[in-house]
């Protein structure tokens, strides 16, 4: 499988976010699943990629034509694909997948992420996606989405492919459907 990866491509304040990264890698390359991400070598970018490619998985770079994300291109990987724009980016990355992954990151894994969800929600993609929970980051997201199906702008439905968990068995569970 292509397991996509939104991730900051900083570490995060203290060690805990680097350490899912890493077990996510792992799983990832342990497993004989390919990561799929935005290329970077620094942050939880390189500590997911960096531990894939340690556990023997294959690791596609996707990177736009923007010279702050080129700055940070890892070195290392298995394949790289150029896009000429972040646009162009995510969809490639949406086409590629096989299921996505969020650990915790700024702005642009939110807009990532949004992305899937809208489109999970029109049955577009049909791919799960996990929310990466470590120390409950996204738990305050999970309130907006709450407050979304309470005040009638959602439907249950549209979350069902949908998993918060920051435990790995878990999640591989729920990607790979019990496999």
């Amino acid at each position: 499988m292509n397991i996509v990866v939104y991730c900051g491509s900083s570490n995060g304040i203290g060690d805990r976010y680097l350490e899912s990264a890493r077990v996510l890698g792992k799983w990832i390359g342990e497993s004989g699943n390919t990561l799929v991400y935005g290329g970077a070598s620094k942050g939880l970018m390189g500590a997911v990629s960096d531990a894939t490619l340690e556990a023997g998985g294959r690791v596609i770079g996707v990177l736009p034509n923007v010279s702050r994300i080129q700055a940070r291109r890892h070195q290392g990987l298995t394949e790289y694909i150029d896009t000429s724009s972040m646009a162009e980016r995510k969809a490639k990355m949406i086409e590629l997948a096989d299921a996505f992954v969020a650990l915790p990151g700024g702005i642009g894994t939110l807009d990532e992420l949004t992305d899937v969800m809208s489109l999970s929600s029109l049955d577009i993609t049909t791919c799960p996606i996990v929310l990466y929970d470590t120390d409950g980051y996204y738990q305050p997201f999970k309130a907006v989405i709450r407050n979304i199906i309470e005040n009638g702008f959602g439907r249950d439905e549209y979350f069902s492919r949908m998993l918060f968990s920051h435990d790995i068995e878990e999640i591989s569970k729920f990607i790979t459907g019990g496999r």
